[in-house]
């Protein structure tokens, strides 16, 4: 038997995510079948995260193994994306690693973007892939207001009603805001995430940029404890895995 590490890309906006499920397609279930059209074997294709529907990767960290362990690498790579065809899912990496790697149990930190576009005309080229505010931001004042959810908190106030995480605390390693052209992006980086904490977190932090909160509310927001309090989840299509760090 040997294991396999993959790092895969895709545009999430026509799953229900990452993760098999009943009531639509799924990446995983994609990959999967991938696999099983190449040489196959029924798999299972562990992920390092769990993205919601609508949500995209760049490089998001999966294994699996396979009985065969004649096939190189490159071969299996190849071997995937051709069975995936035009499906928006690809494998940019492969490589083999030892049976104690775990895609999610061995990571230790993993990093999202959040990308907003903010300018007055709607998106053409990444419709569907970044989120359309309108009205000017500050960042700065964003960015202030980021920086107080830094370090270990108890993120309760951020967290998704449905989160089946055992704990609400959670440890923000680092959260930045910063444009780029007509673009703002939030990077935040961190061991492990509750359930669309990240999404929760920039629509709280929109409401900054806009000036109806400042960085006492996203405090006293933090402290309360409390998901009515914060702002609105901000849309899907705006969200990336990035990648893992082992």
């Amino acid at each position: 038997m040997q294991k396999y590490r993959s790092k895969v890309e895709y545009d999430g906006r026509h799953y229900v995510g990452w993760q098999r499920q009943d009531n639509g397609p799924s990446i995983q279930a994609a990959v999967e079948e991938a696999i099983l059209n190449f040489c196959g074997e029924q798999v299972e294709v562990i992920a390092a995260g769990r993205t919601d529907s609508g949500v995209h990767a760049l490089g998001m960290t999966t294994h699996f193994a396979l009985l065969n362990n004649n096939h190189d690498p490159a071969t299996v790579r190849k071997a995937i994306n051709f069975h995936l065809g035009s499906q928006p899912i690809k494998i940019i990496e492969t490589e083999i690693v030892p049976d104690s790697f775990h895609a999610r149990f061995s990571a230790i930190e993993r990093r999202y973007l959040y990308r907003i576009l903010n300018r007055q005309s709607p998106p053409t080229l990444d419709y569907g892939r970044v989120w359309h505010v309108p009205r000017k931001l500050d960042i700065a004042g964003m960015q202030e207001a980021a920086e107080i959810l830094i370090g270990e908190h108890d993120f309760s106030s951020f967290r998704a009603k449905d989160c089946q995480a055992a704990s609400p605390i959670k440890t923000l390693n680092m959260i930045k805001v910063s444009r780029s052209g007509d673009e703002i992006h939030i990077s935040a980086h961190a061991r492990s995430f509750l359930h669309r904490q990240i999404r929760n977190i920039v629509g709280s932090l929109k409401l900054v940029g806009e000036g109806k909160w400042d960085s006492d509310d996203i405090e006293r927001i933090l402290l309360e404890k409390n998901r009515a309090k914060a702002g609105p989840t901000a849309p899907a299509e705006g969200l990336y895995f990035l990648e893992v760090i082992y």
